[in-house]
């Protein structure tokens, strides 16, 4: 099947857009890092592949736009290493808060993608000179994937998902994308309605196979080796908690998450004295956690307690995480979860974490783009509050602190819902091998 190349239109956009990036990096410091990293991009990947690149050797290039995808793509790439230890991999991203994953990957080489300019995917595709070029999800980038198409690089998708409501569906974008995934030699779906959506995008039916959702795989094997034993678990699990500490682990919180659960929880001190607070904001820097003081002051709460300091300070009620990388451990203490992104305009964060570890999970609103969220309120692991949240959240709390069986019933349905798609990495790991070995 020959390939196209990007519209006119598409490219036009894209320049446009690039045009602008660094405008609107002066006010936006997630951009100013997403330019500062690609600087010199195609000069170091050329770097690598004149001392590291043995064009003898397979290599699979996979994408993933940002953390949750790279999660998606982590036990495909282990996998793929340990089968095939002569095989080169690669890993690119597209957000700046991808970098910390990608150091850990079991990857030859890891670094930002190119913008989707010509010139700078030819570069690129120049230096790794990959077999196979797979994307995380959903994030196929029209010249970059029809570039790799023309040079007969094998194209595939996996744990791919559409929602109904993704902006991809609709014009421009769908558009711009058709060509892009029509080329796509094999998609690996979450579920067969993601594959029909796949098919409005432009993907070819015969390309489309439905394999699930990797990141079961990932959360669980993560579950499995948790080390209770280890710092800050085990402070966290003893430091000033008594046997009948009721905790609730909110995690990824924005401060429009917070206006609802810090409120809510002081209504709950009043009647549960032992209720314990661990709270993970999404972007832990100094003017959110100080915001998070100051909400506390207003409600008249003790000053929250900070992770760091914790070793040194008497524990309060709340306890604020001031570090990222260790909230997917910490849902392992909660006798319940708070997901935030809920009440927010970036949409709801990771629901999995905390469902490995059975327990029942509250969310904002702002849900249905998660696939995930939908399938837990269906079984009765979750519970989806409205935009007036602070009673009904509070109310909820109670339910589950005084009746442990309805906690415990909630809870083993989470956990449920993950062994159930679990066998994903296997089948999507098949996917990607074929595509190499074709």
């Amino acid at each position: 099947m020959s390939a196209s190349r990007p519209s006119v239109l598409y490219r036009l956009s894209v320049h446009m857009a690039s045009r602008a990036a660094p405008l609107i990096a002066r006010f936006d410091k997630k951009v100013a890092r997403g330019l500062d990293g690609r600087r010199g991009l195609a000069a170091r990947l050329a770097a690598w592949a004149a001392s590291q690149r043995d064009v003898k050797r397979p290599l699979v290039w996979m994408h993933a736009p940002s953390v949750g995808e790279g999660l998606q793509a982590k036990p495909v790439l282990e996998t793929l290493r340990a089968e095939h230890p002569d095989w080169q991999l690669a890993f690119t991203f597209f957000s700046p808060s991808a970098e910390r994953l990608a150091k850990n990957l079991p990857v030859d080489v890891a670094d930002y993608l190119p913008l989707d300019r010509a010139a700078e995917v030819n570069a690129v595709l120049d230096a790794l000179q990959p077999t196979a070029l797979v994307f995380s999800k959903l994030d196929v980038w029209p010249e970059l994937t029809l570039a790799a198409s023309r040079r007969g690089v094998k194209l595939g998708l996996i744990s791919a998902t559409v929602s109904l409501e993704s902006s991809r569906l609709r014009w421009p974008a769908r558009k711009w994308g058709a060509s892009a995934y029509a080329a796509l030699d094999r998609i690996g779906t979450i579920s067969e309605e993601d594959g029909r959506r796949l098919e409005l995008l432009g993907a070819r039916p015969e390309a489309i196979a439905v394999t699930g959702d990797t990141r079961y795989d990932s959360v669980a094997e993560r579950a499995a080796r948790l080390d209770r034993l280890r710092e800050p678990l085990a402070r966290l699990a003893n430091t000033g908690k008594a046997p009948d500490t009721f905790t609730i682990v909110a995690g990824s919180t924005w401060p429009s998450d917070e206006a609802v659960i810090l409120p809510a929880f002081a209504d709950l001190l009043v009647q549960v004295p032992t209720a314990r607070l661990l709270l993970a904001p999404h972007e832990p820097h100094p003017d959110h956690l100080a915001g998070i003081a100051e909400r506390l002051r207003h409600l008249k709460l003790p000053r929250p307690v900070r992770l760091s300091q914790l070793e040194h300070a008497k524990p309060g009620p709340v306890i604020v995480v001031d570090r990222v990388g260790i909230l997917a451990d910490l849902y392992a203490l909660g006798e319940t979860a708070f997901v935030g992104g809920g009440y927010h305009r970036a949409g709801l964060h990771s629901v999995l974490e905390p469902a490995v570890f059975g327990v029942p999970i509250t969310f904002g609103p702002h849900w249905r783009m998660s696939r995930d969220a939908a399938l837990l309120l269906d079984q009765g692991g979750a519970v989806a509050l409205p935009a007036d949240g602070r009673h009904p959240l509070h109310s909820q709390w109670l339910v589950w602190h005084h009746d442990p069986a309805a906690r415990h019933k909630a809870g083993t349905a989470a956990l449920e819902m993950i062994e159930a798609g679990r066998g994903a990495s296997e089948r999507t790991t098949a996917l990607v091998r074929g595509l190499v070995e074709r």
